[in-house]
């Protein structure tokens, strides 16, 4: 019987025969301590020496990779008491000085003899030759000891300065526990290998680590970056299957409180909207719990989808509840709640009038223990009809009762522990809807919230107009965008101003909200009135900066992202965001959402002298797109799926190969076999299942497969 990865996991790298004590203890502090970690510590490049450039080749002004041996290595201190490391570097065609500036730790790393590739640009300093600064992966340290075979391409793995592991070291590692997986067991099927034109797991470890051709090490990146994909498709086709066929909730048919509520309504439903509500009241009538994602756009209109639906939760006789990431979101929410629902009554027959008010309350941390107290028991006894809350609903134990349904607002800013604790809340599953107002491109949903429907809201409200975008790439650029803030206060408007930090960093180079109000009210905004808010201040101190500048009293915000969602203040016209070039495409269009609310004309300056090639795409991007979907394309290209949904996904850590959107097709590819797996096979009962089942077990957190297994 073969292995399975988990099995790999169990055996430390102390009990492989041939691995050195030291290499052992470097790979301890590189977090690598399994024949399985080991193993996964994929190569990040290749070198070919078949078509590798010789020293003699080489002219000033070309950069290329050269394969070399140390002959010799010097360190002297500069007048500027800085150090220079020199080395002269030789092949069979000619020999070169490579020259390193205040990296003294090239002495340890470059000794006589030490075989290595060196990246960089050959120039010519007093007629000689040399590569300044040039990037270096050791090959080979040690002259003496040969390895089985380095063949015409070799590996360049990930190095590691804390642990003073270099590439060779792994590769020497690699050696000795390679055959290990060759006895892995496969967690694909023969005609499923096929049909996918995938190698085998055996096959896929041996061409990764020890390819023979560039094809090789292709071909089994491709199967091992399949499996990373399969093993998160599992889970959430898991838990969709699950929340299908297992799970019961409520059936909540009535709608007598939602068509009040929207006929209530200041302004008229969108085509989105619309939409939305029919599919969201279609789930919840069904006797199995609705899990949708609620995608749209910055002001959208999401929220009143999701009132509509505790509305018809509340018709039901259930309650719900609205969580949120922020006091601030939280506090927006429930204004807009106690607003649009004062109309509304649910019915009652303890009073003589047979209804009363539909019942709205906040919890969070700066609630009141006495408020808290009563809160929770109105909650527990079924008085309390929607609750409004922020984490701090998490750390109860108290239970609703009778929660037909949980919305999640910014699904990104909640863990699976949290998500799930809120589902225990209830004797039976609420329905659940869970909504980003940072739009996700299809591959990222598909990847991280596969288990849920997913509902787009792309139409706006009608009469809301573009934001006009500017680049403010010069001073006065800059001047321009405060005298626009300066213009649009003297007719009675407001302004936001961003910053990336609270406080000055001597590390980042960016302005402090801080320190830059206060350069503000001396110089470009002098006179006008100024509030400041960001996230280390206490969340009594935000609520009342912000409910002076909700008021008007505040003409001009300086924060920082703490005002990114849900701040809704219809007469800020204007934003300048500092340092934008420091944000994320979906973070800026995020921020650019909280003016252009009114029916004003809206406007948002992006101040940046930055002009790295992506900084450039994301600023160009801003100034000529308004469509947070497309932008969202771009972000993922540029950042990947993990800045773009903001904070880090659980599994997202066991993706080593995998990146979207590069490799959206395995995303797609993954899903299918993993739903063609568990409809044919639930139990995961069949030998080739359940090695995939134990490590799933293994490397996926628990509250992940408790979906699949402990159902």
């Amino acid at each position: 019987m073969g292995y399975s990865r988990s099995d790999l996991a169990a055996i430390n790298l102390e009990s492989v025969e041939g691995i050195k004590p030291a290499f052992i203890e470097k790979c301890r502090i590189a977090e690598m301590e399994t024949v399985d970690d080991l193993l996964s510590r994929y190569p990040r490049r290749y070198l070919d020496r078949t078509r590798q450039v010789s020293i003699g080749e080489l002219f000033p002004g070309e950069e290329a990779t050269i394969y070399a041996t140390v002959e010799a290595i010097s360190t002297r201190r500069m007048k500027n008491y800085k150090t220079m490391v020199e080395a002269v570097i030789a092949d069979a065609t000619s020999r070169v000085k490579i020259t390193f500036f205040n990296q003294p730790w090239r002495a340890k790393q470059l000794k006589v003899g030490t075989q290595a590739a060196f990246f960089g640009k050959m120039d010519e300093y007093r007629g000689q030759p040399q590569i300044v600064n040039p990037v270096v992966d050791i090959i080979r340290e040690d002259q003496d000891e040969e390895l089985d075979r380095t063949g015409s391409i070799i590996p360049i793995y990930p190095q590691s300065g804390k642990a003073d592991l270099s590439t060779w070291h792994v590769r020497t590692m690699m050696e000795k526990v390679l055959s290990y997986s060759d006895q892995l067991e496969d967690i694909l099927e023969p005609e499923l290998l096929e049909e996918l034109k995938l190698v085998s797991r055996v096959q896929a470890y041996r061409n990764i680590h020890k390819p023979e051709n560039e094809d090789d090490a292709r071909q089994g990146a491709r199967r091992l970056r399949f499996d990373e994909f399969l093993m998160l498709q599992m889970v959430l086709v898991g838990r969709y299957l699950h929340n299908e066929n297992v799970l019961v909730a409520q059936t909540l048919n009535e709608d007598f409180l939602e068509k009040s509520f929207i006929a209530s309504l200041p302004f008229e439903l969108t085509k989105s909207q619309g939409d939305a509500i029919a599919e969201i009241d279609a789930d919840m009538a069904s006797s199995h719990p609705m899990h949708r994602l609620l995608q749209g756009d910055v002001g959208s209109g999401k929220t009143v989808v999701a009132f509509a639906a505790c509305m018809r939760a509340v018709s039901s006789g259930a309650q719900a509840i609205v969580m949120a990431p922020t006091e601030v979101l939280v506090n927006q929410h429930y204004a807009t709640a106690r607003a649009l629902f004062s109309s509304l009554e649910v019915k009652d027959d303890s009073n003589l009038f047979s209804a009363r008010p539909v019942r709205v309350e906040m919890l969070s941390n700066s609630t009141s223990a006495k408020d808290r107290e009563r809160i929770e028991r109105d909650i527990e006894n079924g008085d309390c009809d929607i609750v409004i809350s922020t984490h701090a609903m998490l750390y109860n134990e108290w239970k609703f009762a009778n929660l037909g349904l949980v919305v999640v607002d910014e699904q990104h800013r909640f863990g699976v522990e949290q998500r799930s604790a809120l589902l225990t809340r209830s004797e039976s599953t609420p329905h659940m809807i869970v909504m980003s107002a940072t739009p996700i491109p299809r591959t990222a949903a598909m990847l991280y919230f596969g288990d849920l429907k997913n509902t787009i809201m792309k139409d706006m409200p009608k009469g809301r107009k573009p934001v006009m975008t500017k680049w403010a790439k010069t001073q006065t650029d800059v001047d321009q965008a405060y005298e626009r803030v300066r213009s649009e206060v003297k007719a009675g408007r407001q302004a936001y101003v961003v910053c990336a930090l609270v406080n000055e960093s001597d590390k980042v180079q960016a302005s402090s909200a801080v320190d830059h109000v206060q350069q503000l009210r001396a110089d470009q905004l002098k006179g006008l009135s100024l509030g400041l808010v960001h996230g280390q201040m206490s969340s009594n101190d935000k609520d009342e900066v912000m409910a002076l500048f909700v008021s008007g009293e505040i003409d001009v915000l300086v924060s920082t992202t703490v005002i990114e969602v849900g701040v809704d203040v219809a007469n800020a016209t204007v934003m300048v965001i500092e340092d934008a070039d420091r944000f994320g495409l979906s973070q800026l269009h995020q921020l650019r959402g909280r003016v252009g609310r009114g029916a004003d004309e809206s406007f948002c300056y992006l101040i940046s002298e930055k002009d790295t090639t992506d900084a450039v795409r994301r600023l160009e991007a801003m100034e000529k797109i308004s469509d947070g979907f497309e932008l969202a394309e771009i972000d993922l290209d540029l950042r990947g799926a993990g800045h773009v949904l903001g904070g880090v996904q659980s599994g997202q850590g066991d993706l080593r190969l995998g990146r979207l959107p590069r490799d959206a097709k395995y995303v797609q590819y993954a899903h299918d076999i993993a739903m063609k797996k568990l409809m044919a096979d639930p139990t995961m009962s069949s030998d080739v299942n359940a090695t995939l089942a134990k490590e799933m077990s293994h490397f996926l957190d628990e509250n992940d497969i408790d979906f699949l297994f402990k159902s």
